[in-house]
């Protein structure tokens, strides 16, 4: 890659979730970074450096950029003044291919938060060739979609034994509230099924498979694990999707790996309840004035407060099973919508700019371009992923 002005820069610094990334980058950068902050106003983006570098005074300020997230050309000059783009701007679908394609184009790595399987389907379909002859790595899902279950799948099968089949299954709980973002975006994947399944089918019948082995994310029943001690909610959310993406793409998962992804409840009248709230929700989401109305309750751009976000917390349990061999890992940390993902994100851009990672491109995901240098920078940030059992 040729010189860039800036390692980093951030598109989004004036939401709330890119607010928090802009903190954490202007916390954690190294000696000598540059970076710099993208937004549509530039009034908007002066006052969140004016505030960044009040309680900051002597960290590195940040540059300023103006483009708008439809703007081709200024997409593109911002995608050409970078080595690392990270943006935070969603439902992504809507407003995240134009950035992804000035990528692609330029040669420069990206970073976002999206758990949209369609938009990341997408994305493949049309830039992930591109990509590649360019030297660009796109990774989708940086955040708590799809960081924890992700790193926290090989960071299990590292305590496995190798060259063998290999089922993990991942079960994740929390008592956080809902993002607005988030929320939108699920009600727009939900309005959007068949479109999806599309994406997905158009995906499959393109993408190469690895030679000799097999990696597959599996769909199972509710039912009581008896290693955890929880009642197993199959979750229909993207995690699962990258997992076998990273499996199929690293040799050390095995010949023959499965994974399968739930929620974990205590109470077995929870998964009838929430059973009933995703069908009406979803039925919901098909009719465009209900859609929007729902979307009215809880705007984008809106976070909880710091109290709220201090006491929240989400585990991502994981039990593996390898050649006769059980073992139970855990990736746990604070609030995973907003503090926690914010690190993640930030983490995620920071490796990519300054780690030596494997040498990859095109669409990747967070095990395959950098899992092995990232998993140490999210436990020096905080994070946790510990080994609870093994026998």
């Amino acid at each position: 890659m040729t010189e860039r002005a800036y390692d980093i820069v951030l598109f989004g610094a004036t939401g709330f979730t890119g607010g928090l990334t802009a903190e954490y980058l202007v916390r954690n950068l190294p000696a000598g970074a540059r970076w710099a902050l993208v937004g549509r106003s530039e009034g908007k983006l002066r006052a969140v450096r004016d505030r960044l570098t009040g309680a900051h005074p002597d960290a590195v300020e940040p540059g300023l950029l103006v483009a708008d997230a439809s703007d081709a050309d200024s997409l593109r000059e911002v995608a050409e003044s970078a080595r690392v783009v990270i943006t935070t701007v969603g439902p992504y679908l809507e407003h995240g291919e134009p950035l992804v394609a000035a990528c692609a184009a330029a040669g420069t790595d990206y970073v976002d938060l999206t758990g949209e399987p369609e938009f990341v389907d997408r994305m493949y379909l049309a830039h992930h060739a591109t990509a590649e002859k360019t030297g660009a790595r796109l990774v989708h899902a940086c955040g708590f979609d799809s960081i924890p279950h992700d790193l926290g799948a090989l960071f299990t099968v590292g305590q496995l034994p190798d060259d063998v089949p290999v089922t993990v299954r991942g079960v994740v709980r929390s008592n956080a509230t809902l993002s607005g973002g988030t929320f939108h975006s699920a009600l727009g994947q939900f309005a959007r099924a068949k479109q999806m399944r599309q994406a997905m089918i158009e995906r499959k019948r393109v993408e190469p498979r690895p030679e000799g082995r097999r990696a597959r994310a599996r769909s199972d029943k509710p039912r009581r694990d008896a290693d955890l001690g929880f009642w197993l909610v199959p979750l229909p959310t993207i995690d699962p999707f990258v997992v076998q993406r990273s499996a199929a793409a690293r040799a050390d998962y095995g010949p023959k790996f499965t994974y399968s992804h739930f929620a974990g409840v205590k109470n077995p009248a929870t998964i009838a309840v929430a059973g009933l709230g995703l069908g009406a929700l979803f039925g919901a989401a098909q009719i465009p004035p209900l859609r929007r109305l729902i979307a009215s309750r809880l705007p984008q751009g809106e976070g909880p407060s710091p109290q709220r976000r201090a006491r929240s917390w989400f585990t991502v349990d994981f039990i593996g099973e390898a050649g006769g061999r059980t073992v139970h890992t855990r990736v746990s940390g604070g609030d995973p919508g907003y503090g926690e993902t914010s690190k993640m994100l930030a983490e995620s851009a920071l490796c990519l700019a300054f780690d030596d990672n494997p040498t990859t491109a095109g669409q990747v995901t967070t095990a395959t371009a950098m899992g092995d240098n990232l998993i140490p920078r999210l436990v020096n940030a905080g994070l946790s992923f510990d080994v609870i059992s093994s026998k």
